[in-house]
């Protein structure tokens, strides 16, 4: 099975940056997508970002076009989620997912796998 631990959470002024990394262990890493959820106390998991095994293939959210850049190191065994641009309603427990297959997809009933969160607070 794929084992994931995010890192990379903090407290940000808006407009500030973060990058969060997701290190993955297990032997289908690098043969499926791997994607970004959110979560804020309240709500429902919401998709942020997705990327394929190969990386030239990304998928992400309207409210984070723009900002985030999701990319992956396969050598690593590494996936990241670039910040810019933060905003107060960024605010949320971000956390890490690997997919079922070698697509993309953003539901979350189409990934396998979770790591336990990294909190990102965004204050005005």
């Amino acid at each position: 099975q794929v084992q994931l631990v995010e890192s990379g959470g903090g407290l940000v002024q808006a407009g500030g940056s973060l990058r969060l990394s997701c290190a993955a262990s297990g032997r289908t890493f690098s043969s499926v997508a791997m994607g970004w959820f959110r979560q804020a106390p309240g709500k429902e998991r919401e998709f942020v970002a997705t990327i394929i095994v190969t990386g030239i293939s990304t998928r992400y959210a309207d409210s984070v076009k723009g900002r985030f850049t999701i990319a992956r190191d396969n050598a690593k065994n590494t996936v990241y989620l670039q910040m810019n641009s933060l905003k107060p309603e960024d605010t949320a427990a971000y956390y890490c997912a690997s997919g079922r297959s070698q697509l993309p997809s953003t539901s979350s009933s189409m990934y396998a796998y979770w790591g336990q969160g990294t909190q990102v607070t965004v204050s005005s």
